[in-house]
Parts: C-alpha cells; structure tokens; sequence
C-alpha cells in the first residue's frame, strides 16, 4: 500500500536526549532502548470515515517518537497497518450503498492527504489487511497446530479462534480486571456470546465466510482474518517479535493490544511483544469522547478545507499531554494560532536572544515522556524574549526554527 510523502528533518546542533516513554503493562516511565534501528508499530485506520483530530492526536504523538530517535540518531523502521477489511467498514458501505473496496480507497486516500498536510513522517512500510491475508492465514494455521487455536464446533460457520490462556501471561499488558476485560471486550468488536467458544473472552482469528461478505480462498477454508490477529502477523513479519515500541490510542490497549501481543507471543514462544506499550489519550468534543459512533467529529480536512493552519493545528493538540483525555474546543486552536504567529514573528528577526539553552530545554522536555506543554513554553520564552528585548545573536531564529520543525515538525 502506498504511504505518503516526506518531509526534510533538519539536523540540530547541540546533545540529542536518550528518550523516555510511559509503558502502560508496566505503568512507569522507562528508556526507550533501541538498536541502530528503532522499530515501531502503530495501529492505523479503519477507512470508514475521514480523520479526525482524534486520529491526529494519536498519530502526532508518535510522529514526536519517531523524530526524537532520528535527532538521536537511530534509523527509524517504522510500520502502520490499514484495516482495509472489518465488520465497521462493511457496516458503512452498506449504510451507504457504497462498494467497501472503494470506500476503503477513498478514505485512506484522504488520510495520507491529512498525514501529510500535518506534516506527520511517513511509516517505511503502510501495509493493508486486504494485501496480508496470506501471511496472516499462515499464523493463523501455526496456532493451530501448536494448540493456541482451536476451531468451534459449528458444521455451518466453522470459526477459529484464539485460546486466551495459551501464553499463560493474558492480560499483563492492560493490567485490567476480569469485569473490565469482559465489559470492553463487549464494546470494542469481541463476540462473548458466541457458541461453542472455549471461554467468552477468546478473540475471533478467522471468520468463516457468511452469505454477502468478502472471503478469501484459504488452507483454513473460505473466510477473512479476525482484526487483532492482523496486527500480530504484520508487525512480527516486519519488525520481528520484541521490538521497540507498539502504539496507539488508549481505546485500544484492551482488547486489541492485549490480543495482538497474545497471538505473537503464542507463536514465538516470546514474553514480550514489544518493549513498550505506548497509548495517546482520547480527543473530546462537548463533553464526550471523539468518535465515529457518537458523530461528534472535528475532521482534519474539514480544518484544512477552511484554511486553518496545520502548524497550528499541531500545537493545538500539543498544548496537551499526549498521554491526556483532553478536550477539543475553538478557543485551544485560537491560541494555537496566536503562539505560531509569534513564534514567526520572533524566528524572522536578524538576531535574538541565545538559544541553545532553550533548544537543550525542548529536547529536555520532549525526551521525558514527550512533555509537550513545557516543550512549548520553552519555545514561548525564547520568542517572548526575543520580541520584547531583541538580541545580538544572529544565529538564534535559525537554531530555534531548525529545532522547532526537526523535533517538533511545525514549520516555522
């Protein structure tokens, strides 16, 4: 599947800061240790709808990531999957009479469009379920035969599924009680009502063909894969089991995360999927989660349709911890708008106040745990200085408008 186009990531004098990202199996704030290259996974889109800040919010918190590991230095091999076949995609194309192949298309088209208008760096590999179910037939077949699937006993729909007790570590990612697993299982796409199932909460793996649905020829008969297992097979064939960083939002840490690290470690026989388990928080709009059930949507192209400023729209989302339920309000995006233009103003002087101090204190900020709201107010007292008293270094706009696109992507 093809990805986006890139932009130029300046290269900034001073100290790179080793990063340190929250781990939610663990609930502290650890290293982030990565080889020569740093591998990462994030949970892409279900192209059913265009993007909203939601989405954006979770995608430029891991563009952040993947900026601080080049300004350290490492080569970046990052992967993001497109849900280009699931139950909600299906659901939206028959709502609306429209093909799902082609919905899937369109949508995911405008969701690089928005990627790239926000200047989020593209993943090295932007891979669809659709063009997997080959590799993911294979896992599937291997957890079978090792015994970490089973089949229902059902002669018309002959269902495999996922024994959620095969690693014998279910459930350490989240750190969810049994009540919470069940109540969010129910809600996030399981089935625990299914008969035949081994325990309510073993997760679909693949889906037998029903009249009117896609499916695909297999050595598991005619079907299409469950959706968490489509995670397992794409990251560990990409990235190999144990990689550095798997992302999302938190929506998803129970049940898709929990499951997507269950299948791999099922297979390989591993403990952990990845080293750390990183999740953005929730966008909100009115009081209420933004999300495609509830309507109360804010879409980037929207904004970008209207002529809002994507630089702004990033420090908008910015001035919130990205681990943060926060909301979306008109208010936000104004002083998002009003700190890019003083920040401009400040970077087009011919001199100003020294800067490396500032540009050591944003790489300080945004290496713990990607601290944002301090990032930003480092940059604020820098311009603030600069516009309010001058200065003689004629070095300074540059440095902190190279700092500024490089580790936190807003082209100034």
């Amino acid at each position: 599947m093809q990805t986006w186009s890139t932009v130029a990531v300046p290269r900034v004098p001073g100290t790179p800061r080793p990063l340190r990202l929250h781990d939610t199996s663990t609930g502290r704030i650890r290293p982030t240790s990565p080889g020569r290259v740093a591998r990462m996974y994030v949970c892409g889109i279900t192209p059913y709808d265009a993007t909203h800040l939601g989405h954006a919010a979770t995608y430029l918190a891991f563009d952040l990531v993947h900026r601080l590991w080049l300004d350290a230095g490492h080569e970046v091999h990052y992967v993001q999957n497109v849900t280009d076949i699931d139950e909600p995609l299906l659901e939206r194309a028959q709502r609306d009479q429209d093909d799902w192949v082609v919905l899937g298309l369109r949508e995911t088209a405008l969701f690089r469009e928005d990627m790239e208008a926000l200047r989020v760096l593209p993943p090295r590999e932007f891979v669809g379920a659709v063009e997997s179910v080959p590799e993911i037939v294979e896992v599937i077949a291997k957890l079978l035969a090792g015994g970490a699937a089973y089949r229902v006993d059902d002669a018309v729909y002959p269902d495999v599924y996922f024994d959620r007790d095969a690693t014998g570590r279910f459930g350490y990612e989240s750190n969810y009680d049994a009540a919470t697993m069940a109540r969010f299982f129910a809600e996030r796409g399981g089935d625990p009502e299914r008969p035949g199932k081994r325990d309510p909460l073993d997760a679909l793996l693949w889906r037998a063909e029903r009249p009117g649905e896609p499916a695909w020829d297999s050595e598991l008969g005619r079907g299409r894969p469950g959706w968490h297992i489509e995670c397992s097979a794409i990251a560990v064939n990409r990235l190999s089991i144990g990689f550095d960083v798997q992302g999302g939002g938190s929506d998803l840490i129970f049940p898709h995360h929990e499951y997507s690290a269950a299948h791999a470690e099922a297979l390989a026989g591993a403990e952990r999927f990845a080293r750390h388990y990183v999740h953005a928080g929730m966008i909100g709009l009115d009081g209420e989660k933004m999300s495609k059930s509830k309507g109360n949507l804010v879409f980037v192209s929207r904004l970008r349709a209207d002529g809002v400023d994507s630089a702004g729209v990033r420090l908008a989302l910015f001035a919130g911890h990205y681990r943060g339920d926060r909301a979306w309000t008109d208010t936000l995006l104004d002083e998002a708008g009003a700190r890019l233009a003083r920040w401009r103003e400040a970077v087009a002087l011919p001199a100003g106040p020294p800067a490396e101090e500032t540009v050591a204190r944003l790489r300080d900020h945004l290496a713990d745990d990607l601290d944002t709201p301090n990032a930003l107010a480092a940059v604020d007292a820098w311009a603030g200085a600069a516009l309010e008293r001058g200065g003689r270094d004629e070095t300074a706009p540059a440095l902190v408008r190279a700092a500024v696109d490089s580790l936190l992507g807003v082209g100034l």
